[in-house]
């Protein structure tokens, strides 16, 4: 009863609706499935069905629950033994034609799993040959079934040339010539397979009934047709052989990822040295453009050459601080010390240049060393942070922050939190250290960054936590309670979820009010607030120390850039929102972005998982109508009412000891 309980089903009486407008109760016996003595399959399966359809929840947990009902069931004395009862069940299930593939998989897995444990031999023995029919049957075309079912009926029974010879023969007996016609009978259905494009099941079965017969053919054949886990799963069977041939049809048809992937699982690297480094710098690369670092870093082995592609990768990204990490912890030499950044070493341009002439021609590697040698000369006799590598991004001397002051300490709370009450919009984001470790609790979250146009405010919560709770609780009650104060975030259900579960002894993570989710008002499919910013703004965000160490202290001046940028950049794109939305009562075209209705206001401990999930109610509508028309005619470039000052970090614990200003877009 409680499989079916967590089916959305009582176990004892299921509603059941007609085409038309009465209903009436039908009651589906639990006892059916309890003991399955005197129960035919044709009465089971028709049951499982009635279960899975009254179901009320998703189709992938019904699913489940049945499984592990089937699974139940097969101990409760099925007639005459529980694989042969399978069996009978396959025979039957194609009449209930859309069902057929999903039940014929759910009770081949329960089934599997059930022969873990136990079953008699007599049963096994008498279930095998009557599979072996099925297979036949199924191959005629008697029996209806898909392919992949039909490979599981094989895998599970272990059926194997001896077991469909016996079938033909009708015979207990083995012998040579009906061994031979029993192959010639599957020959036979691989080729239909074959030449019908089936090339998986055809796979399958070659290495089910170990039938070699088939060459490097077959393998040209399956690339053709582009069905590479086909051919990846032949070659495999087939041996070291055919997987070197497999590689070089990859690297011939310039599909190194394929071939180095390859080369990784069966341990290739010694005939494929080139590809295997080449791609072992691919997957460095994905990991550094997702800001994965320390996971590259660690995926390089201490290897001395893929260190310095690291390090090239770094630089290229802007990284300058993991530059300096890198070469000193592993004392790689011919790297300038660029956390000036007054030149890129000219050992990088040699290694881009041998690295170059393994990938391209001669012309392509000349024009990619002149590329990096004007780079090297332009940086040279620039300002410090002058680089090209940054003209792709938004910057903060683009953005014109004036202030970026870090809070951990009680007088730097109060007047941050005095400063935030006075402002009508500001931009909120959080950061925490990743965790790597798969299925390990997340880290708190380290930092909360509140900005206006000019002012970023970057709180320790880590620290002001220890230090401070009641007082901290009570400035950020102010701030986030705030029916006064629109609070713009993206994406920030994820960021209210994990405050909530950083700090749960804190009530100011419990509630919010007047929030606004940019990511909600665009619905961007992809692309984060970068490509968001991109696409509004012109430029995109540099997302590369996203990933970094957020529990450090001091934190570096590009980290301190990087969160004070996230906050800031969402003043911005809500000025472009505000410009281009309609006025009350007005709608007039496409080029207007609707914004108000998306203000939220939500208890977190009533619902933290659905955070953002669901439009507001329409009695929120009222509390926030006069608000949102009031933050309509909000100038951003006067949203702060305090006094700028100059540009500085306030808590000189937090200063690197750099001098050099931030980048300009060229």
């Amino acid at each position: 009863i409680s499989t079916f309980s967590s089916m959305g089903m009582d176990g004892r009486a299921l509603e059941m609706h007609n085409s038309g407008t009465t209903h009436q109760e039908r009651a589906i016996s639990t006892h059916a499935f309890s003991d399955l003595t005197h129960v035919s399959p044709l009465l089971f399966i028709y049951l499982l069905k009635e279960c899975y359809v009254c179901g009320t929840c998703k189709a992938t947990a019904k699913f489940r629950a049945l499984q592990q009902q089937v699974h139940q069931m097969l101990y409760n004395s099925p007639r005459p033994g529980p694989a042969i009862f399978v069996v009978h069940c396959l025979y039957v299930l194609p009449i209930f034609e859309s069902h057929c593939e999903g039940f014929s998989h759910l009770i081949i897995s329960s089934l599997r799993r059930y022969l873990k444990t136990g079953t008699t031999k007599e049963d096994l023995l008498k279930a095998k040959l009557m599979a072996a029919h099925l297979f036949l049957d199924i191959v005629g075309g008697y029996v209806i079934h898909d392919e992949r079912v039909l490979i599981k009926v094989l895998e599970a029974y272990d059926i194997r040339l001896t077991d469909i010879q016996k079938v033909m023969c009708n015979s207990d007996l083995t012998n040579h010539s009906g061994l031979v016609a029993a192959e010639a009978f599957v020959g036979r259905y691989i080729l239909d397979l074959i030449e019908s494009q089936s090339y998986m099941t055809a796979v399958s079965l070659l290495e089910h009934f170990s039938i070699r017969k088939s060459g490097e053919s077959f393998l040209f054949k399956m690339m053709e047709s582009k069905e590479y886990r086909a051919a990846e799963k032949w070659a495999a069977y087939m041996g070291k052989p055919m997987l070197c041939t497999l590689v070089q049809e990859y690297i011939d048809k310039q599909l190194l990822e394929h071939a180095y992937e390859i080369i990784k699982k069966n341990n290739l690297k010694e005939e494929f040295p080139e590809v295997y480094h080449k791609g072992k710098e691919s997957s460095l690369k994905k990991l550094a453009e997702k800001g994965c670092w320390d996971v590259a870093e660690t995926r390089t082995n201490n290897d001395k050459q893929l260190l310095e592609y690291l390090v090239y990768l770094a630089m290229e990204a802007g990284y300058f601080e993991k530059v300096d990490e890198l070469c000193n912890r592993y004392s790689l030499k011919g790297f300038t010390n660029v956390k000036g950044m007054v030149a890129l070493p000219f050992g990088l341009v040699i290694y881009v240049a041998f690295w170059m002439l393994e990938e391209c021609d001669i012309m392509d590697c000349l024009l990619e060393i002149l590329h990096y040698f004007v780079l090297y000369l332009e940086i040279s006799v620039s300002k410090p942070d002058a680089s090209l590598l940054h003209s792709n991004y938004l910057n903060f001397n683009k953005m014109d922050i004036e202030d970026i002051i870090w809070v951990d300490e009680v007088h730097g709370l109060l007047d941050a939190t005095s400063y935030i009450e006075e402002c009508k919009v500001v931009g909120i984001d959080c950061e925490w250290r990743p965790n790597y470790e798969k299925g390990s609790k997340p880290n708190k979250v380290s930092i909360m960054q509140i900005a206006s146009e000019k002012r970023a405010y970057i709180f320790d919560l880590i620290k002001l936590f220890e230090d401070m709770p009641d007082i901290l609780d009570n400035c950020l009650i102010r701030i986030l309670h705030s029916p006064r104060i629109l609070k713009l975030g993206y994406n920030f259900q994820c960021d209210v979820k994990q405050l909530a579960l950083s700090y749960g002894d804190l009530k100011c993570f419990k509630q919010y009010e007047m929030l606004l989710d940019i990511q909600n008002v665009f619905k961007e499919p992809s692309g984060g607030l970068s490509g968001l910013a991109k696409k509004i703004l012109g430029a995109g965000l540099n997302k590369t120390r996203r990933n970094s160490n957020w529990e450090q202290r001091p934190l570096t001046q590009n980290q301190l850039e990087y969160a004070a940028l996230d906050a800031v950049v969402l003043i911005h794109i809500f000025s472009h929102v505000r410009d281009h939305s309609p006025p009350a009562g007005v709608s007039d075209g496409h080029s207007r972005i609707e914004w108000k209705s998306h203000i939220v206001s939500t208890n977190i401990e009533n619902s933290i998982n659905v955070l953002f999930t669901h439009p507001p109610p329409p009695q929120m509508h009222e509390h926030t109508s006069a608000l949102a028309n009031t933050y309509q005619s909000i100038d951003v470039s006067h949203m702060d009412n305090t006094k700028r000052t100059k540009r500085d970090c306030s808590s000189k614990k937090q200063c690197d000891g750099r001098t050099e200003e931030p980048s300009k877009l060229k």
